[in-house]
């Protein structure tokens, strides 16, 4: 991994990630990793996978290749959220949104293990991180992560085309469930930067989200919610507040 690929973001400036040892950790390429021949958390719910990722990263597109392969798995839920920190540095990214670097900030804050602003980064079930093209580290964190104990989200889809969202099982009272609207598919040929003359394909990038509330009984999510033009695929997540750790997630 080339040190330019890992930065922190304060205001406009990059900065060197935390920690050196998520540094000295992360200089394998995906290649190296661990590759599994089945479901990788096979325990019960699919387990949260954020890939923070830029257009402007030349260390990005291993990454990116591998969450394209790990979202194949049913029993991950990939979600790629592109940041836009990169952007000063000669390319804005076409896919960043500024959501996804106040939610990787936030999860630095916190000082979980692979803690920090940094691209590749993957953070698992929103607790945490590693470099997001070590494929060995990440599906080790994904296989602890199935083993916690999870709430279950059941949806059932009504005649109208709503969706009624139960939640079974104990959760914390802070809790809040989301409705993730992701694009499956994206390619991009970039024009400078770093990846300049490249065309990087990336899949379910985040296009929006909206918080839902959490009550036990029943969300309705109606149809109107589900019709962004630039998604064509929907999950809904579970997480603690303030940029909390994922209780579970799925794809409607």
């Amino acid at each position: 991994m080339q040190k330019s690929g890992l930065i922190v973001a304060s205001g406009i400036t990059a900065l060197v990630a935390i920690g050196a040892a998520t540094l000295s950790s992360g200089q394998v390429d995906a290649r190296q990793g661990a590759k599994s021949s089945g479901p990788i958390a096979s325990t019960g719910a699919p387990v949260v996978l954020e890939l923070f990722t830029s257009q402007g990263c030349s260390s990005c597109p291993p990454a990116d290749k591998l969450a394209t392969r790990l979202a194949k798995d049913p029993s991950l839920l990939v979600i790629s959220r592109p940041v836009t920190y990169w952007d000063p540095l000669g390319w804005k990214d076409t896919l960043g949104k500024q959501v996804n670097t106040d939610l990787q900030r936030a999860y630095a804050r916190k000082g979980n293990e692979g803690a920090g602003v940094y691209t590749p980064q993957i953070v698992v079930d929103g607790r945490h991180g590693a470099v997001g093209s070590n494929e060995r580290n990440v599906t080790a964190l994904a296989r602890d992560a199935a083993m916690k104990p999870k709430p279950t989200l059941i949806a059932k889809k009504g005649s109208d085309g709503s969706v009624r969202v139960s939640i079974v099982g104990k959760y914390p009272a802070n809790s809040q469930l989301s409705l993730v609207a992701l694009s499956s598919h994206e390619t991009v040929k970039i024009g400078r930067g770093e990846n300049g003359g490249r065309t990087i394909s990336y899949t379910n990038v985040l296009i929006d989200e909206t918080r839902l509330g959490a009550d036990k009984r029943a969300i309705i999510i109606a149809p109107g919610q589900m019709q962004n033009r630039e998604a064509d695929r929907y999950a809904i997540i579970l997480r603690q507040t303030s940029a909390g750790p994922i209780l579970a997630g799925r794809m409607l």
